[in-house]
């Protein structure tokens, strides 16, 4: 058994002109990431490794995300994420070699999406920013991994925890 969260970049700033790899993160991207880094930390359902796409938005929303949540897993940067592509996906899942239980892969939609509704046999899914998803695999191993080996357990898009803890959509959490 294998765990895939999916974490889906915070809202861009589209507005600062710059190329795709390099679009920033708006406050509300920065203010989600943290939240949702807060959230899965009181879930119990930290990472044992969290990958990023190399674009400046994924890698700021996982930092953050890490931060906030007092994470203590590694982090690393693959060029091999900066797909919009779910089958892409796949084969990068599938020649990822290492023995974690829990991966976190941050990155970009459709492609999160698209591999998600493989994983779960079919379907479409849509991630808003700065959600996060957890997909449950029956597998021994990441090459294992195939269309309908997995089992979607929660979507948690960052507004619906705002809304649980009263909080507008553009407000700061409790804890900044």
């Amino acid at each position: 058994m294998r765990t895939l969260l999916l974490f889906r970049h915070g809202k861009s700033d589209w507005d600062t002109g710059a190329v795709d790899l390099e679009r920033p993160l708006k406050g509300k991207g920065k203010r989600a990431a943290k939240r949702m880094g807060r959230w899965l930390a009181g879930a119990g359902e930290l990472p044992d490794l969290a990958l990023s796409s190399p674009a400046r938005r994924a890698r700021d929303t996982l930092r953050r995300a890490h931060r906030a949540g007092d994470w203590d897993c590694p982090v690393e940067i693959r060029d091999a994420l900066y797909v919009f592509d779910g089958e892409d996906l796949l084969t990068f899942l599938q020649g990822f070699d290492q023995p974690v239980r829990r991966l976190l892969i941050t990155g970009h939609q459709p492609a999160l999406g698209e591999l998600a509704a493989i994983l779960v046999g079919g379907g479409r899914l849509r991630l808003p920013t700065a959600a996060l998803a957890r997909i449950d695999l029956a597998i021994d191993g990441w090459a294992g991994a195939r269309p309908g080996c997995g089992e979607l357990r929660w979507l948690v898009p960052p507004r619906v925890l705002a809304r649980i803890f009263h909080l507008p959509n553009n407000a700061r959490s409790p804890r900044g």
